[in-house]
């Protein structure tokens, strides 16, 4: 079992940064692949960003490459997600998940534990 909890999340105007964190509880953080993904408002949740166990690999979804960095630092149990470059349109609930699989995946179902959100507003 492994709990999820994100924090970092703000107002930031376009053009900003922004860092969430996402603090994971239990002895095992670091054989989970992570993830995050976001929800915006009227849309369904869509895949961000992942890592691998080691940190060695990390992917992201077309809309944030470049912008985006996804971090982990297993010895504090945390994963990060730098945001740079705001848009008014990367508003929306960020969410950490863990997965046990050993592929990586961009698939929301794929992932076994999800933190609560946290809320990111890019404003124009």
């Amino acid at each position: 079992q492994v709990q999820l909890v994100e924090s970092g999340g703000g107002l930031v105007q376009a053009g900003g940064s922004l860092r969430l964190s996402c603090a994971a509880s239990g002895r095992t953080f670091s054989s989970y692949f992570m993830g995050w993904f976001r929800q915006g408002p009227g849309k369904e949740r869509e895949f961000v960003a992942g890592i691998t166990y080691s940190g060695a690999w990390t992917y992201y979804a077309d809309s944030v490459k470049g912008r985006f960095a996804i971090s982990r630092d297993n010895a504090k149990n945390t994963v990060y997600l730098g945001m740079n470059t705001l848009k008014p349109e990367d508003t929306a609930v960020y969410y950490c998940a863990a997965s046990r699989l050993t592929i990586p995946s961009r698939r929301s179902d794929d992932y076994d534990y999800w933190g609560q959100g946290t809320q990111v507003t890019g404003s124009s």
